[in-house]
């Protein structure tokens, strides 16, 4: 981030810069839509518990780590930071953001599950936001949410565990499966016979 000494908006330094003047500078971009030249990585990761590093030390700064969320993307072989005019690379140890809050919120298609990330995103999980699990090697069911583009969120350990604690039953294709419903979806966690095993 040193070596972009620009100020101009459409830049990483110019809309740190405007961060420090606007508290709606880390509103939600068309980054999708954005296709500027590759530049290369920078010293940024995003560690498993949500802490994000810029050169080996934590951004202590909320307000800029929202900024930066806000100009996260996912391209098919790298998570980038983009703008109108530049895209760099950074790392990614799990996934980019992380579930810390949960609610349960009834509507029309019956209750939704709401969640609340760590840098202010809120999805509500359904056909259009799934969720997923993956089986951690020490910490049983890891359960995913997609926030926006190809990013997702990790939930919390105490969040994965009230997850487990409001699945249900459900027959597919002659197998009872234990998931989770959410939007008139449902979104399978496992076969109930692994039931056990999922303690996360």
């Amino acid at each position: 981030m040193g070596r972009l000494a620009s100020d101009n908006a459409d830049t990483l330094s110019g809309l740190i810069a405007a961060s420090a003047r606007n508290r709606d500078a880390a509103k939600p971009r068309p980054v999708e839509r954005w296709n500027p030249p590759y530049c290369g990585e920078i010293d940024m990761v995003i560690r498993a518990d949500g802490t994000w590093f810029y050169n080996g030390s934590p951004i202590g700064r909320a307000a800029l780590v929202r900024l930066f969320a806000s100009i996260l993307r996912k391209d098919d072989d790298r998570y980038v930071l983009v703008t109108p005019v530049e895209k760099v690379g950074i790392t990614v140890e799990d996934a980019p953001f992380l579930a810390t809050d949960m609610h349960v919120e009834a509507a029309g298609e019956g209750e939704t599950l709401v969640f609340e990330t760590n840098v202010g995103d809120v999805t509500h999980a359904g056909p259009d936001h799934p969720l997923r699990f993956a089986k951690g090697v020490h910490d049983g069911v890891k359960p995913y949410v997609h926030v926006r583009g190809g990013l997702w969120a990790r939930l919390t350990r105490s969040l994965a565990h009230d997850l487990v604690g409001i699945a249900v039953e459900r027959e597919r294709e002659g197998e009872t499966w234990l998931g989770v419903a959410s939007a008139g979806a449902f979104f399978a966690m496992c076969k109930a016979s692994e039931m056990a095993e999922i303690g996360p």
